[in-house]
């Protein structure tokens, strides 16, 4: 990509990755057909669909909607190929404990962005009943009789165990209360295609997570919610190109925290009946960034924001507080001319007034975001090495960036070598 195009036009955002791959772990729970709309085209959905048909369901893509038809026996076991490829796999572990009574799910990779221990899963499903053990790189959960309701707290809000044990407790006898529960809009959709499904479930959107079991769910149709961690980088792509974006799809309600910073940055933000509109002229503010569990600024958005820094007017401190590796994109960073200096979980930015284009490498989704949005802000040419880590999530996103009227093309990788 070549560097010093101002973003302008419209793009359009769909359904969240992180909610999507999980209403289809969720479609688990019931026998029958289960149809979820605004689907992102996106490679993860392609390793969440793998992994469904190997636990013997019918998974058909037709445009954005998939189709998940689940049988009455369900296989019970996720293997290493696929998991290690996708971190979101560990949330079939409570849906096929509640169906089938054992699942064996091996311990999952994703992006390398830090340890996401398990142990709330595990502490949380024992709550419930069940016996998990570790053995030769599998999770193995089993119960001997239907999952109990009890009272879980979670010491961090963390979204995968929330996800995980809600998912578990909807089918047990009685009621089961999650506090500290994650509150994200993806936690949401999650409760709401839940309760389309028969599940009853109380305190949405709050810390308090109340769930009376019933004997058993039934399929249901479902529309994700939009993907505010793709409506973040396209705000943060017009604002540090001193651009004129508009969001078509994006809700605002669910990124007031990271909307708001943009506008401390010098940015323009207005609300369309049917998305976002974020104009920006000059020099970006530095601004300071702490990441914090939902409704705070999301950990996702923290590279885009450390990128736009960069190039910022002033000096920004940038606090990760969730992924202790989140940083490791930051000697990429550095190699396009940025003045950033790590201490543990903080990072000082000092903005120059210049990026210049060099080879840089993604390690994650997020990170390969990041170092796009300074590509684009880069003298001469940026060229991003494992570009596979964003097609993870963001779809047609070359695409759009060219619509939007970015200097970007994808190159075959031998052209490269």
């Amino acid at each position: 990509m070549a560097g010093g195009a101002r973003l302008a036009g419209e793009v359009r955002v769909g359904g969240a990755k992180n909610s999507a791959l999980k209403l289809m772990a969720a479609s688990l729970l019931a026998e029958g057909t289960t149809v979820l709309h605004d689907m992102p085209e996106i490679l993860d959905i392609d390793y969440q669909s793998e992994l469904l048909r190997r636990l013997g369901c019918d998974v058909v893509r037709v445009g954005r909607t998939v189709s998940i038809t689940v049988p009455a026996q369900l296989g019970h076991s996720a293997g290493y190929d696929l998991v290690r490829r996708l971190r979101a796999s560990i949330n079939v572990l409570g849906p096929l404990l509640a169906r089938c009574g054992v699942a064996e799910v091996a311990l999952p990779g994703g992006d390398n962005i830090g340890s996401r221990g398990l142990d709330m899963h595990v502490m949380g499903l024992e709550r419930l009943g069940a016996t998990v053990t570790s053995e030769h790189g599998y999770l193995i959960a089993s119960r001997d009789q239907r999952l109990r309701g009890t009272t879980v707290w979670l010491d961090f809000p963390s979204v995968g165990a929330t996800e995980n044990l809600l998912m578990a407790a909807v089918t047990a006898k009685g009621t089961t209360v999650i506090d500290n529960a994650a509150r994200e809009p993806e936690i949401v959709d999650i409760c709401t295609l839940l309760t389309k499904m028969g599940a009853r479930i109380g305190g949405i959107g709050t810390s308090t997570l109340e769930i009376d079991g019933v004997d058993a769910l039934g399929p249901a149709e479902h529309t994700t919610v939009p993907d505010r961690v793709v409506v973040g980088t396209w705000a943060t792509a017009a604002a540090l190109t001193q651009g004129d974006v508009t969001i078509r799809g994006a809700r605002a309600d669910h990124l007031e925290i990271a909307l708001d910073k943009l506008v401390r940055a010098g940015a323009d933000v207005a609300e369309l009946p049917d998305g976002i509109r974020v104009r920006a002229a000059g020099r970006p503010r530095a601004v300071d960034i702490v990441t914090l569990p939902y409704p705070g600024f999301p950990s996702d958005l923290q590279p885009q924001f450390l990128a736009l820094n960069a190039i910022a007017e002033g000096a920004a401190m940038v606090t990760e507080n969730l992924f202790e590796a989140r940083f490791r994109f930051v000697n990429e960073l550095v190699r396009l001319g940025a003045d950033v200096r790590t201490d543990g979980h903080h990072a000082m930015v000092r903005g120059v007034p210049k990026l210049s284009g060099a080879p840089v490498e993604a390690s994650d989704i997020r990170a390969g975001a990041g170092l796009i949005l300074a590509g684009l802000v880069a003298d001469g040419v940026t060229t991003l090495h494992e570009p596979h880590h964003v097609d993870r999530g963001y779809e047609n996103f070359v695409d759009d960036l060219v619509r939007l009227g970015a200097d970007v093309a994808r190159v075959p990788a031998y052209e490269l070598a």
